[in-house]
């Protein structure tokens, strides 16, 4: 019995003059700050290998039994604290980059250039987008995780997704992707311009808190890169401002399950800080790159309270890099740089020759059609009389 193991595709033309895809990818959202939203969303995502590595049965029992049962209502609650006219900021600001990445690269580059926003959990789903790309002829992908730092909880996740959609293609796009840009010098400057913003406005405090996502420390042990990456990226930082090592902290945040992850914990030390007597502290997020539920409410609001309460005075939350105009020319100057080979600039790209050249190629392949196929490859039909004449 014949059946078909890979995507059947009647599309296919000769000549076509084919795209370029860039596929932005965020870690995910749910559709809507209700628990029987959240629920779907958090299956799929605590359901990853990648983000909860543990035995697959043992963590299927907790996650159904008891994670899957009370969570959602909890988490739907954090969400509705966040949640704008307009939907989820997640989604929201990164609809925003995309939009203005594909606009800039549409002033940049000349060869058709897609740019498309997708989540590795909940949606527009990596397989939803790649199929678009694929059906608005984008023959190459750049897969751009929008991570600054590796982790294989986070980047390595949405690799995955993009791996696990392309086994099921019989055509595979050309692929390359964008692994980090923690220590990029683009990157460093925009995030010291956002604090020096911040600080000319509002003045300096005593501390800058950076606090970055957790990950268990199992993770690090087991050779994952993330905890050395976010240490560079704040000392980097602090260069650039010009801060002493004791005007800045690193702390780790979003714990979750019992085993110990990444420390200091973000909530533990402002807790300290306050009740040592630290008047003042900014925090700043440096690996989201735009806002959500851990930086709005996780950061500005639980560990606001967490540091007045415990005896600080002021707290001041520094927002990421989201849609702003240096954020956009970052990751804008990444792509670019990674799509070198691959596309033409504004000045280079001569839409008439490629479409000659695309029409050419469509009118051999068709002259090749019109000729009767042979029965033994490599012969001429004369070839094959003298053959059969000798034999």
């Amino acid at each position: 019995m014949i059946r078909n193991l890979f995507s059947v595709e009647t599309d296919f033309q000769h000549g076509e003059v084919p795209a370029v895809g860039v596929l932005l990818v965020q870690l995910g959202t749910p559709t809507a700050p209700t628990a029987k939203a959240v629920r779907p969303y958090l299956r799929q995502f605590l359901s990853d290998p990648r983000v909860i590595e543990l035995s697959r049965p043992f963590w299927w029992l907790i996650l159904n039994l008891f994670v899957l049962t009370f969570r959602p209502r909890a988490s739907a609650k954090l969400y509705a604290n966040i949640w704008t006219d307009e939907g989820s900021p997640l989604l929201v600001i990164s609809q925003r980059i995309a939009k203005a990445i594909g606009r800039r690269l549409g002033e940049r580059i000349g060869t058709p250039t897609r740019v498309a926003l997708s989540m590795t959990y909940g949606e527009p789903s990596i397989p939803k987008v790649l199929k678009a790309l694929h059906a608005q002829g984008c023959r190459r992908v750049l897969v751009f995780p929008m991570f600054s730092h590796y982790s294989s909880s986070s980047t390595g996740a949405a690799f995955d997704g993009v791996m696990k959609e392309f086994m099921t293609w019989r055509r595979v796009p050309e692929l390359r992707t964008i692994h980090q840009y923690h220590d990029d010098p683009g990157y460093i400057r925009a995030l010291a311009a956002s604090v020096r913003d911040f600080w000319s406005r509002e003045g300096e405090p005593e501390l800058l808190v950076t606090s970055y996502h957790g990950i268990p420390k199992r993770y690090f042990l087991n050779g994952d890169p993330y905890h050395c990456q976010c240490h560079k990226t704040t000392r980097l930082l602090a260069e650039e401002l010009g801060l002493s090592e004791d005007r800045y902290l690193v702390t780790f945040q979003s714990l979750f399950g019992r085993e110990e992850w990444l420390q200091p914990y973000t909530d533990i030390t402002l807790e300290a800080l306050g009740r040592k007597g630290v008047r003042s502290v900014d925090v700043i997020c440096p690996g989201f790159s735009v806002d959500c539920l851990e930086t709005i409410d996780e950061i500005d609001r639980e560990n606001r309270e967490v540091f007045l309460e415990a005896g600080g005075q002021q707290f001041r939350y520094i927002p990421c890099l989201n849609d702003q105009d240096d954020h956009i020319d970052l990751l804008v100057d990444l792509i670019e740089r990674n799509l070198a080979g691959w596309v033409e600039t504004v000045d280079d790209w001569d839409e008439e020759r490629a479409a000659s050249d695309a029409n050419q190629s469509r009118c051999l392949a068709d002259a090749m059609a019109a000729k009767p196929v042979l029965p033994d490859a490599g012969l001429s039909t004369s070839d094959s009389e003298d053959t059969e004449k000798d034999d």
